[in-house]
């Protein structure tokens, strides 16, 4: 009950803080927002990352974790259906999973997980105080749940997707379960430059 409240709480937050563009998008517009500017982490490659490295491609961003049951590869997946139905702009979109679990996500485990929804997709992690930082510019909730002192804890954590447009502006808050239709349709828009 805590985890909804608190994902209904963050999801209400947000949809007060888009800015007015006139472009009507199916999910909630966050342009102007005050955060979600930066972040620094390394990719399931070993190499380092920063959002300014996709500059010129739409970017969606999920924070998670590998062992998740439910939310994560429901995501991953949603996004692996985008890609699909973009056909030829799915090239202009990097997909983005940041891992709030650095203790049991190694480089290894995101290079097998996260590619498995696509090729294309990248699997991001820190160290715990990395991992905070960037939970914190993003406004993302997290917390070890269940068996905290052995490893067979699980995490609760925020379940929205962040969207940037080409220029590298945080533009989109995607809750979970949105359809795929209407993710594909705001993804052409910010394609389409707007």
């Amino acid at each position: 009950m805590l985890r909804f409240l608190m994902i209904a709480a963050t999801a209400l937050a947000l949809a007060g803080c888009g800015g007015e563009t006139g472009t009507r998008f199916y999910n909630t517009d966050l342009t102007g927002a005050a955060y979600g500017k930066s972040l620094s982490l390394t990719d399931h490659h070993g190499d380092r990352r920063e959002l300014a490295d996709f500059k010129g491609k739409v970017v969606t961003l999920f924070f998670g974790f590998t062992q998740c049951p439910d939310v994560c590869p429901s995501s991953l997946s949603t996004m692996s259906e985008v890609m699909r139905q973009l056909g030829a702009d799915a090239d202009r979109l990097q997909v983005l999973f940041v891992t709030v679990d650095p203790e049991r996500d190694t480089r290894e485990l995101l290079e097998a997980y996260v590619p498995a929804f696509d090729p294309r997709f990248l699997g991001l992690y820190g160290d715990l105080e990395e991992t905070a930082e960037v939970a914190r510019e993003f406004k993302v909730f997290y917390r070890k749940s269940g068996d905290v002192e052995g490893p067979n804890y699980t995490i609760d954590h925020s379940a929205g997707t962040y969207v940037f447009d080409p220029n590298g502006r945080l533009r989109l808050y995607i809750k979970h379960g949105e359809p795929v239709d209407n993710i594909v349709g705001d993804i052409r828009l910010l394609l389409d430059g707007k």
